[in-house]
């Protein structure tokens, strides 16, 4: 049977308030992430997750070693308490969304050469057909 483990990690990167996503899948990480305006509430955060989740574009996978041992509750919520503390987010989940940047930003420069072309031709065409008119009544 296949584990699906999804953690939330929401921080404040100057000005903004931004949540990571990073969903473990077959033991490969793939991550989204969402900016927030103000400060998000807890039940806007789970809102959020309950309206949104399936909306998000998650990053391609990356292999990544799962580890499953059972915590001590205690020891979970010293752990839980530390990650809050803690800013930034892991660098696995770094490398997911910087190879997710990386292949938006290949993606709009092949949209926007091909507009720049379509414009220079567009343009050629008008310039060709203006000198035909020119020529018509000679």
């Amino acid at each position: 049977m296949d584990r699906v483990k999804c953690r939330l990690t929401v921080y404040f990167e100057d000005p903004f308030w931004v949540g990571i996503f990073e969903r473990i899948e077959n033991e490969k990480l793939s991550v989204a992430k969402m900016t927030f305006g103000a400060e998000p509430k807890d039940y806007e955060v789970q809102e959020l997750i309950n309206l949104n989740y399936y909306r998000l574009s998650f990053s391609p996978t990356i292999e990544t070693i799962v580890k499953d041992i059972r915590k001590n509750p205690k020891r979970a919520q010293r752990d839980a308490r530390k990650q809050t503390l803690k800013t930034g987010i892991g660098t696995k989940s770094q490398q997911a969304l910087k190879l997710q940047q990386e292949q938006n930003k290949i993606e709009r420069k092949v949209r926007s050469r091909k507009q720049k072309e379509a414009e220079k031709q567009r343009l050629y065409e008008l310039k060709q057909m203006k000198k035909r008119e020119k020529h018509k009544g000679h």
